[in-house]
């Protein structure tokens, strides 16, 4: 017998021991557990905690491609969900798990959810987070987009360019801080004006640990370096803390062969035509003999 039937015949005897239990993965790897028991209970080599005041609304399923979804309601606590790392973003797209479970004998259980977290919001002592099923991967764009840009992302397995190769990055200690997205140090050499635009800031310590911004300006003047990212930090960070700049890239074929030498990994199309060569039409009055179109390529080309 499974361990779902086992379940289901336990449903069926008319009295009933059972509880949800919950285990929620976030991308750092950090695993919690939860459950609206009374008391703590484990299995699959999590300890699922009792207390924390995790609860979830019916759960709505369907056959098909339909999203499954739900939402989780729970208490903060510095035992398990606290408020600073919902700011901070840790548990956004958090893998969540659910099962119904015999609590007096957890190998009677069923998987009733998988998926993850969706939008997660802060309620009055709490949070509200929407729980979305795996379908939900199904709404994301797929497979290649023709277009003369790259599409890969810098370092990823579409790329296969080395970031911890020497002068693609930097581990620094934070000097000035403003706004928590605002750099300044007053000697960060060895890299060309800009070098570091597109690129990323990952906080290596601190309160902020293992959060990351993209790089909107990085300026290098006679007093220093200055580098602006995109947006704020969603945690404090303070002098002293240790962070790693990255290198950017901007997705263009010059870019990719000339700053990192990785041309025949380059994921865009560099000659497909623009929407003006595709949108323009022979005039009786002009020399129609594809001079201007072909050159325009070969010098795309050369």
């Amino acid at each position: 017998m499974t361990d779902s039937e086992a379940l289901y015949t336990h449903l069926a005897s008319g009295t009933t021991t059972v509880c949800r239990c919950w285990a929620v993965v976030r991308k750092d790897g950090q695993t919690y557990g939860f459950t609206d028991h009374d008391t703590d209970l484990e299995f699959d080599g999590l300890v699922f905690a009792a207390g924390t005041g995790l609860t979830a609304n019916a759960l709505e399923q369907s056959t098909g491609l339909s999203v499954d979804n739900t939402e989780a309601l729970g208490a903060l606590s510095s035992a398990a969900v606290t408020e600073t790392d919902i700011q901070a973003g840790r548990f956004d797209s958090a893998a969540v798990k659910a099962w119904l479970v015999n609590w007096a004998n957890t190998s009677e259980r069923v998987l009733q959810f998988n998926g993850s977290f969706g939008e997660i919001t802060r309620a009055v002592g709490g949070f509200r987070a929407e729980l979305r099923g795996l379908t939900e991967a199904l709404n994301q764009p797929q497979g290649r987009v023709y277009q003369s840009s790259c599409s890969a992302v810098l370092g990823g397995a579409g790329c296969g360019f080395d970031m911890t190769s020497l002068g693609y990055s930097t581990e620094v200690t934070v000097e000035s801080i403003d706004d928590e997205k605002l750099f300044s140090f007053s000697a960060l050499e060895g890299f060309d004006d800009r070098w570091f635009e597109g690129g990323r800031v990952v906080v290596l310590s601190g309160s902020a640990q293992g959060l990351v911004g993209v790089v909107k300006n990085d300026r290098l003047s006679s007093d220093g370096r200055t580098i602006e990212l995109w947006e704020s930090l969603r945690a404090e960070i303070a002098v002293g803390d240790q962070i790693r700049i990255e290198a950017g890239c901007d997705r263009r074929v010059d870019t990719c062969r000339l700053k990192f030498d990785n041309y025949l990994n380059f994921q865009g199309f560099p000659h497909i035509p623009g929407e003006d060569w595709l949108t323009s039409y022979p005039l009786s009055s002009d020399l129609n003999e594809g001079g201007s179109m072909n050159s325009s390529i070969s010098g795309e080309s050369a």
